[in-house]
């Protein structure tokens, strides 16, 4: 498995998503998103997976600190320059991505992975 967590360290959901691979004694990068955004690149597989209007977070602060509800914009030019936009946790296995915490569909990708 080649799990990516991106949040933020603050974010409980994200330190929950942690936990639970670290439970398992699965290895996982985690990319704080207060310090290194998410690439292009990275914003293409997971918006092949989650919808970009699904991946911004409108209740979050930095949505409301930008004004952006009173705006029109561009979600992926938004999320790719102020990665802190992002509902958290993004965690991704390869193609597969989930947005928040989704421990049914981990145990799915480690059963698929082990083959129980």
């Amino acid at each position: 498995m080649n799990i990516q967590i991106f949040g933020t360290k603050k974010c409980n959901d994200t330190k929950k998503a942690e936990r639970f691979f670290k439970e398992r004694g699965i290895k996982y990068h985690f990319r704080n998103l207060n310090e290194k955004g998410i690439s292009k690149g990275e914003l293409e597989n997971i918006k092949h997976a989650i919808p970009l209007e699904e991946l911004i977070d409108k209740n979050g602060k930095e949505f409301k600190k930008r004004n952006l509800q009173y705006m029109v914009y561009d979600t992926e030019t938004e999320l790719l320059e102020n990665p802190l936009l992002f509902k958290t946790p993004v965690v991704r296995n390869g193609t597969k991505v989930t947005l928040g915490y989704q421990p049914e569909i981990w145990k799915q990708w480690i059963a698929e992975e082990t083959g129980n």
